[in-house]
């Protein structure tokens, strides 16, 4: 019987990622998908909004978000399947990772994931997933499709608290040169990003090299934008208030909060996906935003008037981790610590600019170019100018912001 509840599982899953691929499914956000209580906050912006265009770009975000739905009538309808024989049994010789989907997974595939299978002599296959309650529910089934996930480190954070992955063995995985806070018992960092400033440089002959000064709004008058989402944003409202960097972690959620109320009135937008925040700064219809890097990078590459910095910038992680129950674990220990090695490392400058390795012996790798090394949000210089995310507060504490984040945007 479990076996073909595995079954299910897996064809559920392949039914979502098609879904997803005819919706033109955004960026996803790793928290997105444990945070259901938002969905009525998205309602609410969708119908509030001001600007047509806004809210067209809200609604086609609000049609991905009705997956949760689909899910729930897809596993319901496939109920009948459980019937069917269905043989289940773990290949040695293979081992199967499961991410986002999309640009960022193929571009993990080709710079990752690839050659570090076949420098452990595996055979890799991919699969797709949308968020912690998929990864829930293929270790409820008893014997997961997928060995390894790759998913925001907030999230791993989480899922390990529940129970739902098994512990990463540090004596076949080398994580010198990865962060203590890139990595726990049961997750490891394989890629970073960055939480940057973003302005429009026909706006501000010089942007702001400081949350404070971004919170300044004498300083720099004009219509900013936030994400909707807390994680990230409390931490640089934080910041903004004069919190030191060094003192950022356990986060004051009440002095945060009080802080995002102060910047609330000149924030005209509260985007909800990578592609939005990109496309709101590069047609102007915002001034000043808090953005991913790799999305306002791209946004500058276009010849916009628009410009960032690492000054002061958040760096958070995806992460790797293994599924409690899989089959093959054994080999996706290898596949992880390979991944994480600094030969495989160091080709993320090159081949996936607009992220950053996490193992900084990367950066000591030969033939690693200058540019890539000015350049790359993990470098030395860059690294010092920013703040390591604490994903293990993320992963205790998401359930006490959320109600509050929530709140605060929609009055």
């Amino acid at each position: 019987m479990v076996d073909n509840v595995n079954h299910v599982v897996h064809v559920v899953n392949h039914l979502l990622a098609l879904q997803a691929v005819k919706a033109k499914r955004p960026e996803t956000r790793s928290s997105w998908c444990n945070a259901v209580p938002r969905f009525d906050l998205y309602l609410c912006l969708i119908t509030s909004s001001r600007s047509s265009g806004a809210r067209n770009r809200r609604w086609k975000m609000f049609d991905t978000l009705k997956f949760s739905a689909v899910r729930r009538h897809l596993l319901a309808v496939a109920g009948a399947a459980l019937i069917a024989p269905q043989v289940w049994a773990a290949d040695p010789s293979t081992v199967t990772v499961a991410g986002y989907g999309g640009g960022l997974q193929d571009a993990l595939i080709a710079t990752l994931w690839k050659p570090a299978a076949e420098k452990a002599g595996l055979k890799l296959m991919t699969e797709s997933h949308d968020g912690q309650p998929a990864v829930r529910l293929q270790v409820q089934s008893g014997k997961p499709a997928w060995d390894a996930i790759h998913i925001g480190a907030n999230d791993c954070a989480a899922l390990a608290k529940q129970g739902m992955l098994e512990p990463l063995d540090y004596s076949v995985i080398d994580a010198k040169g990865v962060p203590s806070l890139a990595r726990d018992k049961n997750w490891i960092a394989t890629n970073s990003y960055s939480v940057v400033m973003g302005w429009r440089t026909d706006k501000f002959k010089e942007g702001p090299k400081s949350w404070k000064e971004f919170w300044d709004v004498k300083k720099f008058p004009g219509r900013r934008a936030l994400s909707v989402a807390p994680d990230e944003m409390l931490e640089v409202a934080l910041l903004a208030d004069g919190v030191p960097r060094a003192q950022l972690y356990p986060l004051d959620i009440k002095r945060g909060l009080a802080s995002l109320e102060k910047i609330k009135p000149y924030v005209a937008v509260w985007w909800t996906s990578g592609a939005q925040s990109a496309q709101l700064i590069k047609d102007g219809e915002v001034d000043l935003i808090a953005i991913w890097s790799s999305r306002v990078d791209s946004v500058v590459k276009d010849k916009a008037p628009v410009a960032y910095t690492y000054e002061d910038g958040l760096l958070g992680y995806g992460c790797m981790a293994i599924l409690k129950g899989a089959g093959n674990v054994s080999g996706a220990q290898k596949l992880i610590a390979n991944s994480i090695s600094a030969p495989i490392q160091a080709r993320i400058p090159t081949m996936m600019g607009y992220y950053g390795p996490t193992n900084s012996l990367a950066f000591e790798q030969p033939g690693v170019p200058a540019d890539a090394l000015s350049s790359s949000n993990m470098s030395p210089a860059n690294r010092a100018r920013q703040t390591l995310m604490d994903a293990r507060w993320w992963g205790e504490h998401i359930g006490d912001v959320q109600e509050d984040y929530k709140e605060l945007i929609a009055r």
